[in-house]
């Protein structure tokens, strides 16, 4: 099916009020947190240095370690700031962090972070050879490391085929944040029942901002302080989530912590912020009443 069938087109002014969130909260903070392994065998997911003259190195190592100081330096930033929060956010992480950066597994795992699907390693579901293996090898590497068997899914780069709602809904996955067009959970039809849809964020993550549009990091910290005052006004008449995604070799930077510090100081000192994962909000939200929401057929 094409993302239309799966996902019937819904006027966000046309829908009925949602359910209230618990609290007297109106607005739901969610972090996405992306750990990833780059295999230094293949070519570099993102390229931060470009080659000289066109030639491309092989094996790319100015990248390559680009990603590997997020996870030996950025992600420890990450892991602090929390600590210090009190925040359990949801790791979107390759499988392989647990064989190849075990430290970062164990110490997510005794926080207590939710742990999202992002495939076995960084690279595109398309050129999976056996795709529906891979996300169950992912799911069964990731509960034996971590003993949660991830309920959520992330391919690398938004990847997808036209088949993969339907594999990950049979392997058990409940929602997904690859369907990246709404600000409220919605559903998804596949041949095994409804898969929901979490607003993960497109814009307000820092490879968008920051590698991509190659914005400084002061930008990246007011356009999510931009985002989220946006929807705190209009969660005044209906709840909103608010979503941020980092990634450790982006914002895990030095010169770019202190403005993610800044985002996590405007959001928390607001009334009625609900800090949750996405586990969290689809157990504790979305399922106690499904009908509420838009989309396929429950």
């Amino acid at each position: 099916m094409q993302p239309r069938e799966r996902g019937p087109y819904s006027a966000i002014i046309d829908r009925p009020p949602l359910p209230p969130l618990p609290g007297g909260n109106r607005i739901i903070f969610w972090t996405i947190v992306n750990v990833e392994v780059w295999d230094i065998t293949r070519p570099m997911p993102r390229l931060l240095l470009m080659p000289p003259q066109g030639q491309v190195r092989f094996p790319d190592v100015g990248n390559w370690a680009w990603h590997e100081y997020g996870n030996r330096v950025g992600f420890w930033r990450f892991y602090e700031l929390f600590e210090r929060l009190g925040i359990k956010p949801s790791l979107s992480i390759n499988a392989r962090i647990c064989i190849d950066y075990p430290r970062i597994a164990e110490a997510t795992t005794k926080a207590g972070w939710e742990m999202l699907g992002h495939s076995y390693d960084q690279q595109p579901i398309h050129v999976e050879h056996e795709p529906e293996e891979m996300i169950q090898r992912t799911l069964d590497v990731l509960e034996k490391h971590t003993g949660q068997r991830p309920i959520g899914w992330l391919s690398p780069g938004f990847g997808q085929t036209f088949q993969s709602s339907d594999y990950l809904a049979a392997a058990g996955i409940k929602y997904t944040c690859e369907y990246p067009f709404d600000d409220e959970p919605t559903r998804l039809k596949t041949k095994h029942g409804p898969l929901v849809t979490l607003p993960y964020p497109i814009e307000c993550q820092d490879v968008t901002t920051l590698a991509v549009q190659t914005q400084e990091a002061p930008y990246f910290a007011s356009k999510c302080i931009d985002a989220f005052d946006q929807l705190y006004k209009e969660s005044e008449k209906r709840p909103k989530v608010f979503s941020i995604a980092i990634h450790p070799y982006a914002a895990g930077q030095a010169h770019a912590f202190k403005y993610l510090e800044q985002i996590y100081d405007h959001v928390l000192k607001q009334k009625g912020v609900l800090v949750w994962n996405g586990r969290e909000m689809y157990e504790q939200w979305y399922l106690k009443n499904p009908d509420k929401f838009a989309g396929a057929p429950v």
